[in-house]
């Protein structure tokens, strides 16, 4: 694994040092054909006769010495009262004659957790913390499939308080009114972003099996024909259901489940259900729940077709698959 900016991995400073040494040809010549400069060129090679080949591989861009870093003594200080008393670095940095920047650069090197995420009398670990904060990306479409259900309310026929206001809700019986809810359930590719959504009155485990086959149908249109894990929530519909069992197996699919409150694990459907509210439910105004339910679909192939995807590199997610 070479540096981000380096021009040579291993290979080709292997490549340098033979044509170099053995050829016995101008290290200028061969660092113009490699595309790096003579200094570079030298330096590989002096490293080389030096070293032979562990001269070749990185080396740490962490320095051989740091003066200005906090001392030993001053970052254990800092950890102790950090323990005793359960304060921020804006109240420990005044504290210990230090800035809170300081402060705050300490705590992150020894790992500290943060406060909100520590019980304030005992100050142990009492909420989950976002292990999978990194992001990562399967390497072919169809690796892995994140499955989950929106619950948007339903619009009342006329329109909702979106098009004639807070003031729609303000009699004793719009209040009482039970408008009721829709089901969007959506499955999200996890390397190409492809998403397939439908609505349902519910989400009990029969809804999410056919849906699931459904949505396995509608990737196969597009070159997916296997998929081989679906990532969902611990819901009793996902966890708990037969028929959500069997649609797994009748698709050869691996089911996975997230970490019990940790939505973040499968944040691309998450993510994907907020895209679905700001442009598609609550983009414009409807005056009746069977047109938004019928915009679904045209916007469904706009995004998979047509939407600059940020994490695509500004390309819609087809361009994965074509």
């Amino acid at each position: 694994m070479s540096h981000a900016n380096a021009r040579l991995n291993v290979h080709g400073r292997r490549l340098l040092v033979t044509r170099v040494i053995e050829d016995g040809r101008p290290a200028s010549h061969v660092a113009k054909e490699l595309g790096v400069s003579r200094q570079c060129a030298h330096r590989w090679v002096k490293r080389f006769r030096l070293e032979g080949d562990a001269g070749l591989v990185d080396r740490s861009s962490r320095p051989h010495s740091c003066p200005r870093r906090t001392s030993r003594e001053v970052e254990q200080r800092v950890l102790q009262l950090r323990q005793t008393e359960r304060r921020g670095q804006d109240w420990l940095g005044p504290e210990l004659g230090l800035a809170p920047r300081t402060v705050s650069a300490i705590l992150w090197r020894h790992r500290v957790p943060l406060l909100r995420e520590c019980d304030p009398l005992t100050g142990e670990v009492i909420r989950a913390s976002k292990s999978t904060a990194l992001r990562y990306e399967h390497p072919y479409p169809g690796s892995l499939a994140h499955m989950d259900v929106k619950k948007i309310g339903k619009i009342p026929d006329g329109g909702g308080w979106k098009a004639h206001g807070r003031q729609m809700g303000s009699t004793a019986a719009k209040k009482k009114a039970r408008i009721g809810f829709d089901y969007v359930h959506s499955l999200v590719d996890d390397h190409s972003r492809l998403a397939y959504s439908e609505i349902f009155p519910d989400e009990k485990g029969p809804t999410c099996a056919a849906f699931l086959l459904r949505a396995a149908a509608y990737f196969e249109t597009f070159g997916i024909t296997h998929i081989e894990r679906v990532m969902t929530d611990n819901h009793f519909s996902y966890k708990r259901s037969n028929d959500v069992a069997a649609a797994m197996s009748a698709l050869g699919a691996k089911h996975v489940f997230i970490r019990p409150h940790c939505p973040w694990q499968n944040g691309k459907v998450e993510r994907y259900n907020r895209t679905i509210q700001i442009e598609w439910a609550y983009r414009q105004v409807f005056l009746t729940n069977t047109a938004r339910s019928a915009a679904l679909a045209p916007w469904l192939e706009f995004y998979n077709t047509g939407r600059r995807h940020s994490a695509l590199g500004g390309q819609p997610p087809i361009s994965r698959l074509s």
